[in-house]
């Protein structure tokens, strides 16, 4: 028998995700963006061991594998902002932040 409470109710996913995409669109939009790029635009090797993890504003949080990854990361971030903004044919990406985490 369905109560008056069941009637309308959504799953709680479906409620966070629309209530994310309302609060900041432009940084899911933009996230979604260079997940599609991500591997083309910085390569195999990379891609393996560093993955775009958040994006807001202008930076991109990048999660590496390991710390001699990010160390190895920081001499390539201006081309790999480059990169990334030439596979996105704008400048989304002004800054790339590099953090040990989890994939």
């Amino acid at each position: 028998m369905e109560t008056k409470r069941d009637r309308g109710a959504v799953p709680i996913a479906g409620v966070l995700d629309g209530l994310l995409k309302h609060l900041r669109p432009e940084a899911e939009d933009g996230m979604l963006q260079i997940w599609r790029v991500w591997e083309a635009a910085v390569g195999d090797e990379i891609a393996r061991n560093a993955r775009p993890a958040a994006f807001k504003g202008a930076v991109l949080l990048v999660h590496v594998s390991s710390s001699s990854w990010v160390h190895h990361l920081q001499f390539l971030k201006a081309d790999l902002i480059a990169r990334v903004n030439a596979a996105l044919k704008r400048p989304a990406v002004e800054e790339i932040k590099f953090k040990v985490g989890s994939f």
